[in-house]
């Protein structure tokens, strides 16, 4: 009598043990800091914190760090390190504003100005890194020193001020006088419509191909909670003044390096010159010309991030910038870069950004001091480090691999050596 296999169906519950952790884990830790700030505001203060006014506010304060952070994933993904942005942008911000005030260039022409400057800052310090092959940590650190004393150069310790439309970049909510709210639910619907699309058509394309891809719960939950909180997002925006200008800035940003990123030969190099250097190079990967490339971008960006922190402040300042470098690297390794490269992405970069800058308005709003506030940051940026860490080595160790005691040649690795060959691990001499 011949029996028929059958597979059990995949439960609500299995599908969720199997959630990317790596993937969706900040996406989830987002959500449950703002709803753990909208019990502690209700109770505390009465008020609440989610709302349309504060998500906006939350674009606006950190749009300039969303911006660096997107250039440094690429940055950190490639297996290096940029110290010098914060400077970068306080010298691409300032020739803005002189070129917007004192030279009299209209507003497009300086921003556009200040864009290349950035760019050509990110060509000198990448020729030495990936031609001279100088670690990158003490050409950007230079660089931090160089174009901060250039800044105050420029400037002459003097504050230059802006006006008009090169304003409304950082908070600005029309554009040549059209309201933004009705484009921003229309994208918003529009978004979420493709979203479901492409998900339908790769699974296809999976069941087509044969590919065993997640489980049809995880897969219907995922589809579903994306578009909802898609479509939610966007009605949240509408229901105030519609997503600002730096906002759409932002999201073709996002778009546009997600795009290079997961879609073109260079986006692959970036992550395979980061993964592992050496076999890249040996696969025919020009990884020099990519690490240059990978500068130059983060230059622009830099620049870019001047002009919106310039905007904003309504003026050009001789201090403005300054550690920034560092809330864009955190961003980036809280929104899942690897600190030995070759694992990030962009959508993750943003997600880190936007994850500091609630706690930092949430525990604002909660007068939480900022010395405290500062302490708090820190440790959620080192606890970022340690699950990378741990993700790693629970991936390649079998899944139970401690966090400690497994590094090259420490007492973890010697007696897990030891104990396969059937050797107890030498000693080190005293002598």
């Amino acid at each position: 009598m011949s029996t028929v296999q059958t597979n059990p169906r995949p439960s609500l519950l299995g599908a969720l043990r199997n959630i990317n952790l790596r993937a969706y884990g900040m996406i989830i830790a987002l959500v449950l800091i703002m709803i753990l700030f909208q019990v502690l505001d209700v109770a505390l203060q009465n008020q609440n914190f989610i709302t349309a006014q504060n998500l906006t506010n939350a674009i606006l304060q950190n749009s300039y760090i969303l911006i660096l952070a997107i250039g440094m994933m690429l940055v950190i993904v490639n297996g290096h390190i940029d110290l010098s942005v914060g400077s970068v942008l306080a010298f691409s911000g300032a020739m803005s504003a002189i070129a917007l005030s004192r030279w009299d260039w209209p507003w497009w022409a300086a921003v556009l100005f200040a864009i290349g400057v950035g760019a050509l800052i990110g060509v000198w310090q990448a020729f030495w890194i990936a031609y001279v092959r100088i670690p990158a940590f003490i050409v950007t650190l230079a660089g931090m020193l160089i174009f901060r004393g250039l800044t105050l150069k420029v400037l002459d310790a003097e504050t230059i001020g802006t006006s008009g439309t090169f304003n409304s970049l950082a908070s600005g909510y029309d554009v040549a006088g059209v309201e933004l709210r009705m484009p921003t639910l229309v994208l918003g619907i529009l978004g979420a419509v493709l979203w479901v699309f492409f998900q339908v058509r790769g699974r296809s394309r999976q069941a087509k191909a044969g590919i065993v891809g997640t489980s049809q719960a995880g897969w219907i939950i995922k589809t579903v909670v994306v578009a909802a909180v898609i479509v939610v997002a966007a009605y949240t925006f509408y229901s105030y003044k519609g997503l600002p200008i730096i906002g759409w800035i932002l999201l073709a940003l996002v778009l546009l390096f997600t795009f290079i990123a997961n879609r073109t030969v260079f986006g692959r190099h970036i992550y395979a010159g980061g993964g592992n250097e050496k076999a890249a190079l040996l696969s025919g990967v020009k990884t020099k010309q990519t690490t240059f490339w990978v500068f130059v971008i983060m230059g622009a960006m830099a620049g870019l991030a001047g002009v919106i922190v310039t905007a904003r402040l309504h003026s050009a300042t001789p201090g403005a910038g300054e550690t920034l470098e560092l809330s864009a690297i955190a961003s980036s390794f809280i929104g899942g870069a690897s600190v030995t490269g070759g694992v990030g992405t962009i959508i993750g970069a943003v997600i880190g950004g936007l994850v500091m800058g609630i706690m930092n308005q949430g525990m604002t709003v909660l007068g939480i001091a900022t010395d405290t506030v500062q302490v708090i940051l820190g440790l959620v940026v080192l606890a970022a480090v340690l699950f990378d860490v741990w993700n790693k080595k629970r991936a390649t160790g079998g899944g139970n691999v401690p966090l400690v005691g497994v590094t090259p040649g420490g007492s973890g690795e010697a007696k897990r050596a030891a104990k396969d060959s059937g050797k107890e691990p030498e000693k080190a001499s005293t002598s």
